[in-house]
């Protein structure tokens, strides 16, 4: 096979396309003047990895659900405010001068988004008992985040430090590792298949694995359609989520239903599309008897996600909106709140990226700390 390291060409890079956070003139200058991050190859388009990996039926014992314990958790992560309480006070008459106290009822109290009214999981649920931990990225790239920017050991090592950080802020929580990869990419040419989206090897997704395993840690797929489907692009990756470690990612910023190439503007998915990829997942978990699956849905945009009150989340799928945009704190915390916290599916997520969210002058990451005052708590959190 030619060499594929040298020839790749993925659009995602930093997600320089934060269009929520720039202005189109800004994005356009940050397209053409950096280069570097795409190149002009396109060689590998096989439809099914040949490596073959082996599929082990799932046949532990899961404890059953405390559907007690799960709503509870839910009421926690929503973070609401307290329900206002009527207020007291003393006043006194004009005429008499005698003092009487006065009581005023509490104002009614504002609706809840969250917790979003929902099915309870088949046994086995990773979410919302534990707080996933991701490092994203495609070990081709070292300028789509850190999974493939630093060698294994350093990676691994740094994620250890950032899961050692939610332990100590959230002890109440248990913390899993994962690494997030992403396994089809989309491009800024259509390659061989017409596409616009390089599909990547089975040996680089069986690294992934091999890395995770000795972490005990989970691993996303992430999928970047470009001019292609879901219906086309999960299928080649079947092999692989059918495994009880491996869950997945869709990412609408990269299907263009448009027309119009990835880079160019930002993607979408509707409600149809989410939900098939939720059903796909469940047709696994039946017929493999595993836990259910993690489905990650990026966002940072209206337009990315259409329909939210559609999305119909399956006892065998956990969905978690993921907000995916990037800059100071302040930008960030009000994309949440408009994206997330305003159009509740299921559960919810967070990015940071190391460097971008701290281009202005006097910016700095956000931490553990600050994301749990967030409402609601994200359960997901990916570092690029």
């Amino acid at each position: 096979m030619p060499n594929i390291k040298n020839k790749i060409k993925i659009v995602l890079a930093h997600k320089f396309s934060r269009v929520v956070f720039l202005s189109t003139s800004l994005f356009i200058i940050f397209f053409f003047a950096i280069p570097e991050f795409f190149s002009n190859g396109m060689i590998y388009d096989s439809s099914v990895p040949k490596e073959e990996t082996a599929v082990k039926k799932n046949t532990s014992t899961i404890p059953p659900l405390d559907k007690v314990a799960y709503t509870q958790k839910l009421i926690e992560l929503a973070n609401n405010p307290p329900p206002p309480l009527p207020t007291t006070k003393i006043v006194k008459d004009p005429v008499t001068g005698e003092e009487s106290t006065v009581t005023t009822p509490a104002p009614p109290q504002k609706l809840n988004l969250w917790p979003k009214e929902s099915v309870f999981p088949k046994d086995g649920a990773i979410l919302p008992f534990n707080r996933i931990i991701a490092y994203y990225g495609n070990l081709y790239s070292t300028k789509m985040g850190v999974l493939g920017q630093y060698a294994e050991e350093v990676m691994l090592g740094k994620l250890a430090s950032e899961v050692k950080k939610w332990e100590i802020a959230d002890p109440e929580t248990p913390v899993i590792p994962a690494l997030h990869y992403i396994a089809t990419t989309a491009q800024i040419d259509p390659g061989q298949s017409g596409k616009y989206r390089l599909r990547m090897p089975g040996s680089e997704i069986d690294k992934v694995l091999k890395m995770a395993e000795k972490i005990d840690a989970i691993v996303f797929l992430d999928v970047q359609v470009g001019f292609s489907t879901l219906q086309e692009e999960l299928p080649p990756l079947e092999k692989y989520l059918k495994m009880p470690n491996v869950h997945l990612g869709i990412d609408p910023e990269f299907s263009m239903k448009s027309g119009i190439r990835p880079g160019k503007i930002v993607g979408t998915y509707d409600a149809v599309d989410i939900n098939f990829a939720a059903n796909y997942l469940a047709g696994l978990v039946q017929e493999h008897n595993l836990p259910p699956k993690v489905l990650v849905v990026h966002r940072y945009t209206q337009k990315m996600m259409t329909n939210y009150q559609n999305i119909k989340p399956l006892p065998e799928v956990q969905i978690v909106i993921h907000m995916d945009g990037w800059g100071g704190a302040a930008k960030k915390k009000n994309t949440y709140r408009e994206f997330v916290y305003k159009e509740p599916v299921q559960f919810a997520g967070f990015k940071v990226f190391y460097k971008h969210d701290i281009l202005d002058p006097g910016t700095v990451l956000m931490t553990p700390e600050e994301l749990l005052q967030l409402r609601p708590k994200p359960v997901y959190i990916q570092y690029q």
